[in-house]
């Protein structure tokens, strides 16, 4: 089950942080769809700290069980919120932030197995 979390929390974690970046840097693609789903511009800052914050909790999850379950349950509501946050603005483009949901999910249950 290690092993598992291990792949799964690394690919998550570029994920994450690759979403981070684009957010720090205000990207005009992640900025755009920001404001198309509501999401006021001032706000950027803190959801990439968010997602690098997940990231490197996941990575040092490998060394950490307790703080690799507290990052994981972090990432699972922040991406539960980006799912909510499409649906809330009749925007049904979900397939990546599902997917990160999903990752988070399995992320979660693999550490907790194999703690």
């Amino acid at each position: 089950m290690f092993i598992g979390y291990a792949v799964v929390a690394a690919l998550l974690a570029f994920a994450l942080s690759a979403s981070a970046f684009l957010t720090f840097t205000r990207n005009p693609q992640i900025a755009g769809n920001m404001t198309k789903l509501g999401v006021p511009d001032s706000w950027l800052p803190w959801l990439a700290t968010a997602k690098a914050a997940g990231a490197i909790g996941l990575l040092a999850g490998l060394a950490v069980p307790a703080l690799g379950v507290a990052a994981a349950i972090g990432v699972t509501l922040y991406m539960a919120g980006g799912v909510i946050t499409h649906l809330r603005a009749k925007d049904y483009e979900i397939a990546p932030v599902t997917v990160l949901t999903l990752l988070a999910v399995t992320a979660l249950v693999l550490r907790i197995a194999s703690a």
